[in-house]
């Protein structure tokens, strides 16, 4: 059995400040026996305004957040999801970003990159808020699966848990664990935050690590949290349901994963692969 951890952040929009909690936070999971940490998504800067998340936007192999990630991977010996973070895209208008997903291995080194897919551009009226992501980001356009030693593992960021063939297509390309960093607003979490995650492991008979945003931001945005890890099974194997920050562990068993995809083999009986 391996010990995963999902972390829970309530970012601002300062640099310095959130990656200190993050730090924090990773040498706890680290202290606590974890060998693969999430974090959620835009840990490092939450709440920006759209010019200044533009702006912001490090370039591919270069950055305070890739090499925070990079030294904190490998000073902690884990292996890290980063959350999200603005890439540029190489635009010549410089108006646009992708929200990149990054993995480190325990050595530092970048292993995988999953641009978020899906953009949230929704209008939720009871609060009334409304979103425009694909205002200022560009969407990925690639199913990211990479091999690790805890199991072979999908990425995917917030929005894209709506979208199950998404899903289907990391477990086409033999998923084993899912990193889902995310920033669920509270409304659309206490509706469908619990039921999705649960959802795609029974699906894809996969677990699933998901680290949330949780808590009031200073822009007045409150994410919703529930940090959790399910087993493929759809059971809740730890959670952090408070606000705030905090570790969440579990652990991931790949005998008893291999076990329910022998017993009870669904994935062989799938007939749309296309």
């Amino acid at each position: 059995m391996t010990l995963v951890a999902a972390l829970q952040m309530a970012s601002g929009p300062r640099l310095d400040p959130n990656l200190d909690e993050a730090r924090r936070l990773l040498r706890e999971a680290a202290a606590a026996g974890a060998k693969l940490a999430v974090l959620p998504e835009y840990f490092a800067q939450f709440g920006l305004p759209e010019a200044e998340r533009v702006q912001s936007a490090e370039k591919p192999g270069s950055g305070p957040v890739q090499e925070f990630l990079a030294r904190t991977a490998f000073e902690t010996g884990m292996w890290i999801v980063g959350g999200s973070l603005p890439m540029k895209t190489g635009e010549t208008s410089g108006e646009r970003v992708r929200g990149a997903c990054l993995v480190f291995n325990s050595e530092g080194e970048q292993v995988a990159r999953f641009d978020k897919m899906h953009l949230f551009d929704v209008h939720i009226p009871e609060r009334d808020e409304h979103y425009e992501e694909s205002g200022w980001t560009e969407p990925g356009d690639a199913i990211v699966v990479v091999d690790t030693p805890f199991g072979r593992l999908g990425l995917a960021v917030c929005y894209d848990l709506r979208f199950p063939e998404l899903f289907r297509g990391m477990s086409l390309k033999g998923v084993d664990i899912v990193a889902l960093p995310a920033a669920f607003t509270a409304a659309t979490g206490r509706a469908h935050w619990e039921i999705l995650l649960r959802a795609r492991a029974v699906e894809n008979l996969a677990y699933v690590v998901a680290a949330a945003q949780g808590g009031f931001h200073a822009n007045g945005r409150e994410t919703f949290g529930d940090s959790m890890i399910v087993d493929p099974w759809g059971g809740v194997l730890a959670r952090r349901r408070e606000n705030g920050s905090g570790v969440v562990l579990g652990n991931i068993d790949l005998e008893r994963q291999r076990h329910l995809r022998r017993t009870f083999p669904a994935l062989d009986h799938r007939k749309l692969e296309g």
